[in-house]
């Protein structure tokens, strides 16, 4: 570790599968510009840079392609480590901790440190008591390859806490840095009055749950989704089916205009992280309604006068909600100022101190340094499985 102990990170390498729209993703590049802003060199290793959020990357953001854009290709980015040199490791998200833990495996005392961000529920209540008794158990492992887990509110630093039974003082909080507006955007088409929903189109989001409410509003209003995913086709089916105007204008570089236009936001999702389309929206002052997918959720709409808070699986609530900031008596909140302005800043700072102190946890013995060779494809299934 003595290669690595400087008196700032001054090369910071991060990673992604793809750049097709994620929140996650979304955050790693806003990270990353204010990290170059202030000097800092800084690498992502990413499968593909051609999707949505390619027109996002920074000016001076140094690209690493990896072979394809599968997660099974983050494995090997041990090597490009070893040949790079970076002085940290940013792991932006849940999704990507396991290609942490076989970077971490394969490096052994050569690996510098690796920060990890918590993005989604410790607790998934749409796991069976077997899969969420797995899910703990490789939550409880990443104190062992992760020398800092960051939360992005006190609500997730509790559960991160609990959960993975880790020393609060290697949990500290930092928001995700706040969206931007880009001059001159806009998204054209959209209705006078409608309800909105942003996210990718992921069985995560269940945005049948939003669907299925509209029919059920006293004003019939228009839906639109921004985002893409997989589910594209069952969403749309879905809406033709019960007769809900239903508008998805795909990916938005910048969904501030549409959320500032929007009647209301509804967020429909099973688990999220600190979900940063609720901030948004409350920055622009619409108000929210969202499923108590987090505990981070009721840390954002703190106050009745934001929004609404409904059971995941309450249809009558939900409906009920919407309807309710639909009304003609509901009074749109006031802009809600986001967290997160210096996040870029809080970041460094934590990467400094770790270089200063190179405090990287022991290796166990059983398990020294993996040489540098592809991941076999049963390995890299079941890591691909626990990351998901």
């Amino acid at each position: 570790m003595a290669a690595y102990k400087m008196a700032a990170a001054k090369h910071i390498f991060t990673y992604a599968e793809t750049l097709d729209g994620g929140g996650v993703e979304r955050a790693q590049l806003r990270l990353a510009r204010g990290w170059i802003a202030q000097g800092r060199r800084v690498t992502l290793a990413v499968g593909d840079a051609g999707g949505p959020l390619g027109a996002e990357i920074p000016p001076g953001l140094e690209i690493a392609p990896l072979a394809g854009g599968t997660y099974r290709a983050l494995f090997g980015i041990a090597g490009l480590v070893r040949k790079l040199r970076p002085d940290v490791i940013f792991c932006a998200g849940s999704y990507y901790t396991s290609v942490a833990l076989w970077t971490r495996l394969r490096l052994g005392g050569a690996c510098p440190p690796i920060v990890g961000k918590i993005s989604n529920a410790t607790r998934r209540g749409d796991y069976s008591p077997l899969m969420a008794a797995g899910y703990g158990a490789w939550l409880r492992l990443h104190p062992w390859f992760l020398d800092r887990i960051v939360a992005m509110s006190e609500a997730s630093a509790r559960e991160v806490i609990e959960t993975a039974r880790i020393d609060a003082a290697r949990v500290p909080v930092i928001p995700n840095p706040p969206a931007l507006p880009l001059p001159g955007s806009r998204l054209a088409g959209l209705p006078p009055r409608y309800v909105l929903g942003v996210g990718r189109l992921v069985r995560q989001k269940r945005w049948e749950r939003l669907i299925e409410a509209m029919p059920r509003l006293a004003e019939r209003l228009p839906l639109v989704i921004l985002g893409e995913g997989e589910e594209r086709a069952s969403i749309a089916a879905r809406a033709a089916a019960l007769g809900v105007d239903l508008r998805l204008p795909g990916h938005a570089a910048d969904p501030l205009p549409a959320m500032r236009a929007a009647t209301v936001l509804a967020l429909t999702s099973d688990y999220e992280g600190v979900p940063g389309v609720l901030r948004e929206a409350l920055s622009v002052g619409t108000p929210v309604v969202s499923t108590d997918s987090s505990p981070a959720v009721a840390e954002i709409i703190a106050s009745p006068a934001l929004g609404a808070i409904v059971p995941a699986d309450d249809a009558d609530a939900l409906a009920g909600a919407l309807g309710a900031w639909l009304g003609p008596d509901a009074m749109r909140p006031a802009p809600v100022p986001p967290p997160g302005a210096d996040s870029a800043l809080r970041y460094l700072e934590l990467f400094d101190s770790l270089i200063s102190a190179a405090p990287v946890p022991a290796r166990r013995p059983e398990t020294p340094a993996a040489p540098d060779r592809p991941l076999p494809p049963r390995e890299a299934a079941a890591m691909d499985r626990a990351a998901r």
